[in-house]
């Protein structure tokens, strides 16, 4: 396996991509909500990080999973001012993937024992013949259908492991709303991997 440092050299975290000056100006374009400015960094980091996913899994059609939600998951950030360094945007779209893509081992090999997605009111999320890989190849899938509020929130449950408290301050919204978006969100997923399942 490629080691991700040596990906993200490749790929361009090391310069070339954008000066120091543009990635800050970027940044902030962003965290003004400028939609040209997100649609830009989309463009310029899409086939990157979606390099980089595909040298760490070997699935074409995994790394573009992961790659959107690496891109939701920077957006959301931004947007949020929790950049600290502007000037170094790269360094965090590429820290941010790693991260996302280091969950998603993480949480397939915590699947037999504990689903990310289980809850109590929702028990039939996922269906027991599938295999582990069918079984996050279909809520990916299912999280595309889902719509930005809902599927913000779940990325930010199931990948940076935040509570509704937390969640509700990034996004501006109560603990309730949080709660009530995430329950929203399962049970479309949990009908959506049921039809996918079918077909």
């Amino acid at each position: 396996m490629v080691g991700s440092r040596t990906v993200e050299a490749t790929v361009g975290v090391r310069g070339g991509l954008l000066s120091a000056d543009e990635q800050s100006t970027l940044a902030d374009r962003i965290r003004h909500g400028e939609p040209s400015a997100e649609e830009e960094l989309v463009r310029l980091f899409r086939d990157r990080i979606a390099f980089l996913a595909r040298m760490r899994t070997h699935d074409a059609s995994l790394a573009q999973d992961l790659t959107q939600d690496v891109l939701v998951a920077v957006v959301v950030a931004l947007r949020d001012g929790h950049l600290r360094e502007p000037d170094r945007l790269a360094a965090f779209v590429y820290g941010t993937a790693r991260n996302v893509i280091n969950s998603h081992f993480r949480a397939r090999s915590r699947l037999p024992k504990e689903d990310p997605l289980d809850d109590r009111d929702h028990p039939t999320c996922l269906p027991d013949p599938l295999e582990d890989e069918d079984r996050i190849a279909l809520i990916r899938r299912a999280l595309t259908s889902l719509d930005t509020t809902d599927r913000q929130i779940l990325l930010l449950t199931l990948v940076d492991g935040l509570k509704p408290g937390d969640i509700a301050g990034r996004l501006g919204l109560t603990p309730e709303v949080v709660r009530a978006h995430k329950s929203r969100a399962l049970k479309k997923i949990a009908d959506r991997v049921k039809k996918l399942s079918r077909r």
